[in-house]
């Protein structure tokens, strides 16, 4: 089967009418005839065909000879050339230049600062201290073991019976301990302090009731009146008595009056005691001590005494506390029950309207307290994360640890589209370079 190809070549310069110095015509051009039968033609077909499918397939498997074979393959003992695939080979090196990358141009000290700066701002630091308060206060709400409430009663014990009387112990040994406290107690409290009508009422009762009943004031005046105080007192009376009590002192005596007054108490003590209860009825002892008991202030006193007793005060409390104040705190706390206290607590913190709305302050408060530490620390800080968080080592640990078909899955999908770009390029210069042998081929 034969085909005729007509090739028709000509000069046309511009065009044959605009162009009188044309040196041809296309008529004066001979007609060349050319019969080629269909094996010779693929002499001219083969060259673009072979070159676009060897460039298409070429670029294809270079491409996947990055990362296949997965593994290296031998033939006895040795091991073939290009296994396994220049990425799992290399896939060590790969990682630390990987991490080498990031860490040199991506995540540099600044910018990790930076990112610092822009995910600790006050707001979100807020939010974040927000969302910690409310859910540590909705798990003391749904703490069924009361877990929270045997934390509380620990602390609350070792705080008053361990850490506070150790420290009340080396905080008594100062001069001025407390000395600031007890003045201002004594100047706002004591000094103003004066009892009212009720109150002195109550206080002169208790006194006659409880203090000095009729019987514990005969039992002291039988203890008063000792031989030897009656006559100390009748010696006394003779000598500095004068006038008329002389008389009555030296020939009459207090010796036999007392001595029979102390037989009295001793031998009738329930008429001793009625007549001392008369005593103190017909005296009006009771309306005298109340009325004395409401007279008391300190402001009465001289300056010089108020001053004198304000120091003896705070000297006497500063004596005690350091004698005895850590016996005393320790005592307190061995002596109240911290797991019903805590508990006590923790239910009042759940049903308290304060605690929810205190919660926004605090966590501000708390955000602003971190503003400001991290505008003075935030680049050491950083300095000393990044050899703590090693995160070259974790891109290198991670980047090992994907396996090789992994890879090839992520980074196909990353640049697809481009490596099947470069692939079909290949295949159009193949065929633009058996276009190009065919054109060499005809000229010739």
């Amino acid at each position: 089967m034969a085909f005729s190809l007509r090739w028709e070549l000509g000069v046309r310069c511009c065009v044959l009418k605009r162009c009188p110095y044309a040196l041809l015509s296309l008529d004066a051009l001979p007609d060349w005839t050319l019969t080629l039968d269909l094996a010779t033609s693929w002499i001219y077909i083969a060259p673009p065909v072979a070159g676009a499918i060897i460039g298409y397939f070429t670029n294809d498997i270079a491409i996947k000879m990055l990362f296949r074979p997965y593994k290296a393959i031998y033939i006895g003992k040795r091991q073939l050339p290009f296994t396994p695939g220049l990425i799992p080979r290399n896939q060590a090196r790969l990682a630390k230049r990987i991490a080498d990358t990031i860490m040199g141009s991506l995540l540099t000290p600044g910018e990790l600062q930076n990112l610092a700066q822009r995910l600790l701002q006050t707001e979100r630091v807020q939010g974040a201290i927000l969302w910690l308060l409310q859910l540590a206060l909705d798990q003391v709400k749904v703490d069924k073991e009361q877990r929270t409430a045997k934390i509380l009663a620990s602390i609350l014990r070792d705080l008053f019976g361990e850490s506070l009387p150790r420290l009340l112990k080396v905080l008594a040994r100062r001069e001025d301990f407390l000395e600031t406290q007890i003045n201002q107690i004594f100047d706002q409290v004591l000094l103003d302090f004066q009892l009212s009508e009720p109150q002195a009422r109550k206080l002169s009762d208790w006194l006659l009731q409880v203090v000095l009943p009729p019987d514990v004031m005969r039992q002291a005046l039988v203890d008063f009146l000792t031989d030897r105080n009656i006559q100390i007192i009748d010696e006394g009376f003779r000598e500095k008595s004068s006038g008329t009590y002389w008389v009555v002192a030296n020939l009459l005596g207090l010796r036999n009056s007392l001595t029979r007054l102390r037989t009295y108490c001793l031998d009738e003590k329930d008429a001793a005691n009625a007549r001392l209860a008369e005593l103190l009825i017909s005296l009006s002892v009771r309306e005298r001590l109340r009325a004395w008991l409401q007279n008391i202030s300190l402001q009465n006193l001289p300056l010089s005494t108020v001053r004198q007793l304000r120091k003896t005060t705070r000297e006497s409390v500063r004596s005690y506390v350091q004698e005895r104040g850590a016996d005393v705190l320790k005592g307190l706390g061995e002596s109240i029950d911290w797991n019903n206290l805590a508990v006590l607590i923790l239910n009042r913190l759940r049903t308290s309207a304060a605690v929810t709305t205190s919660l926004s302050v605090i966590s501000q408060e708390l955000a602003l307290i971190l503003e400001r530490y991290l505008e003075e620390d935030l680049e050491k800080i950083v300095a000393q994360i990044i050899p703590i968080l090693s995160i070259d080592q974790v891109i290198v640990d991670r980047v090992k640890a994907t396996t090789p078909e992994e890879l090839e899955l992520t980074i196909q999908g990353i640049v697809k589209s481009e490596l099947q770009a470069i692939v079909n390029l290949g295949g159009i210069l193949g065929l633009i370079v058996g276009l190009v042998q065919t054109g060499i081929l005809l000229l010739r």
